[in-house]
């Protein structure tokens, strides 16, 4: 089920929302996970039994892990728990990607080839999975106590606003608020506010650049121009912030409606100025989560320069691979990982001597040729596009060319996404505060009156977002998110 959906919209959250609220206190925790659990049915069917598997080993791990045991005994039921987890993300999202590789080695051999397993992907397996693992790693850092209650341990890991897309939400974050949150007007109001403006993400910028996305990627990379390829990837670098911001934005929405506060996930990463600022920019708890889990334990920059080096390559090589089996999702991230390493020698320091504008664009170059290996199906058609994009393509450009997809929706599409994807709104907003702050402090009932006024302006605007995005849903225009497949 999507948050787009008219279903979602209009049925199944207004639904849980007013049984939620008419329930008991007591048994509000019951009444989420039971929708929780039907969100994630509706879709997956009869693979809402893995991530029950998944619950029940986990639950049980947990307990084991927290009891009074000898530093073997509990270091060996963590080094389970973990290849148990691990084991089930194998099978189900990395079986065919190998089998394919292994057949590939064996041809070159001679050797008889294996059957492709073709095993269905339960949507969000990455995101429960890696719930999972912070918390039996968190219990075992004595860090927090398992859950003792079944009820609630299932709905850390089902609480349906982040099951699908994240945000990766470590236990210990948000543990007291499994049973001590307090649900409030004004939290309520802001929840509403944040999923508004999500959806409009999604449904008026987003979708609208995917269409341009989709065409460009799909033609012959030999038919185009420099120009039409750098579209493609400028359409596509804003598609995928917008698309997976947004869900993030609904999901942090949702969750404060029913008094979560779940943490934000990104901090306006294309403003970056170098690609180790854009790592505390994108995702942040998928990078919090890798930094914590891996990056740190293999010894993170402790160990000299070296061993630093290879810790970032061996996280950005499963970043990326956690994000696709695909080889141009492993080129992506050790594309990354690459420029932090060059940062960490001397780039880093050089860029710093730059000025602002110069350190803005080195960023915004890397990350857009990076979005390539993202969004390319395959590596070779990765290249293609890359060479296309440095006008390498032998392209005539009577075939493709950016008129053919620059209608007056998709610039202003576009217009609405660099504006929104960096912190300008903000910034005028704040500068526009201060200016006025001392004339409004002379004057109470004008600064009341500019608060209610801005208010009023602030609903209206979030009404016709609103309207229009669910115009675009009931009209059928909209396509999962990104992440989902993650």
């Amino acid at each position: 089920m999507l948050f787009t959906e008219p279903s979602f919209l209009f049925l199944f959250l207004p639904v849980v929302l007013a049984l939620y609220y008419l329930a008991p206190r007591s048994l509000r925790n019951l009444v989420l996970l039971v929708g929780s659990l039907y969100f994630y049915a509706v879709g997956e069917q009869f693979f809402v039994l893995v991530m029950v598997a998944s619950i029940l080993f986990n639950y049980g791990m947990g307990l084991a892990l927290d009891r009074p045991r000898s530093v073997r005994a509990r270091r060996l039921l963590l080094i389970a728990g973990i290849a148990v987890n691990l084991d089930g993300l194998a099978v189900f999202k990395y079986a065919d990607f190998i089998v394919i590789n292994l057949n590939k080695g064996l041809a070159l051999v001679s050797g008889p080839t294996l059957a492709v397993p073709d095993l269905h992907l339960p949507v969000g397996i990455s995101f429960f999975t890696f719930h999972a693992l912070s918390y039996l790693i968190d219990i075992y850092r004595r860090e927090v106590r398992a859950m003792r209650g079944l009820a609630s341990f299932s709905l850390y890991i089902t609480l349906f606003p982040q099951l699908i897309a994240g945000p990766i939400i470590r236990y210990k974050l948000i543990a007291d608020q499994f049973e001590g949150r307090r649900e409030t007007l004004s939290a309520f109001s802001e929840g509403v506010r944040r999923f508004v403006l999500g959806f409009g993400k999604k449904m008026l910028i987003a979708n609208t650049v995917a269409r341009v996305t989709d065409q460009i990627f799909a033609a012959p990379t030999g038919s185009l121009t420099s120009s039409v390829a750098w579209l493609a990837v400028v359409c596509y670098a804003i598609q995928i912030y917008f698309d997976f911001s947004g869900y993030s934005d609904m999901a942090i929405g949702i969750g404060r409606m029913f008094g979560f506060v779940f943490p934000e996930n990104f901090n306006y990463p294309y403003a970056a100025a170098s690609i180790t600022e854009f790592w505390r920019r994108w995702h942040m708890t998928l990078s919090g989560w890798f930094r914590d889990y891996l990056y740190v334990p293999l010894g993170g920059n402790r160990a000299g320069a070296a061993r630093t080096y290879r810790n970032l390559l061996v996280v950005f090589f499963l970043c990326g691979l956690w994000h696709g089996a695909s080889w141009a999702f492993v080129v992506w991230g050790l594309f990354h990982g690459a420029f932090l390493i060059l940062e960490r020698v001397g780039l880093g320091r050089l860029l710093l001597r730059c000025p602002s504008f110069v350190r803005h664009a080195y960023a915004l170059v890397v990350i857009l040729v990076g979005w390539v290996f993202f969004r390319a199906d395959t590596l070779t058609r990765a290249l293609g596009v890359l060479r296309a994009m440095a006008g390498l393509s032998g392209a005539s450009g009577r075939e493709y060319f950016p008129a053919l997809y620059a209608d007056p929706r998709l610039t202003l599409a576009l217009i609405a996404g660099v504006i929104g994807a960096a912190p300008l709104l903000p910034g005028l907003a704040s500068a526009v505060s201060r200016r006025l702050a001392p004339t409004l402090s002379a004057s109470g009932g004008g600064r009341a009156l500019l608060v209610a006024t801005a208010e009023a302006g602030g609903l209206a605007c979030l009404a016709v977002v609103f309207f229009l995005s669910a115009m675009l849903s009931a009209a059928g225009t909209y396509s999962p998110f990104i992440y989902f497949r993650f």
